[in-house]
């Protein structure tokens, strides 16, 4: 049916503990990474905020994807690991309900690597304002558990 949109029925399923871990990474310039190391980034604390940031991205899953289902979280992390050419992002959801996490896993670590990267742009525009080297990759689910 053509034009059809809806949400999932879960009203059936059981209630089983439920894990997700998403992970992508965001590259950047050698200079953007050693001003984030040095602390000088001008916005502030580049990676206490992207943590922050992915965490209320994980609460407000369901607010941004129009079909996804308001999930009780139990458990969100963001950690990130500063390589020398761009910073990785692995977010980890849990929560015991009828519909898996996942998407929650993806919308905080793709929320935490925006977040870097709207706080460090002005370090990353080239001489025109474009963002030739700057990219967010390899966004996936790593894993996704459910319990019985």
């Amino acid at each position: 049916m053509v034009g059809l949109v809806k949400m999932i029925d879960v009203s059936e399923k059981k209630v089983v503990p439920r894990k997700a871990v998403a992970e992508g990474s965001i590259v950047l310039k050698k200079g953007t990474i050693e001003a984030i190391h040095e602390g000088t980034v001008v916005k502030g604390n580049v990676l206490t905020a992207a943590k922050l940031a992915g965490i209320k991205g994980v609460k407000d899953t369901s607010n941004l994807i129009p079909l996804c289902h308001p999930i009780p979280v139990t458990h969100a992390s963001v950690d990130l690991d500063v390589k020398e050419d761009r910073i990785v992002c692995r977010c980890e959801v849990r929560a015991d309900y009828k519909t898996g996490v996942e998407m929650e896993a993806l919308v905080g670590a793709s929320i935490a690597l925006l977040t870097i990267w709207d706080m460090v742009k002005y370090l990353e525009k080239d001489e025109r304002g474009q963002y030739p080297h700057t990219a967010i990759t390899n966004m996936r689910v790593v894993t996704k558990e459910k319990g019985e």
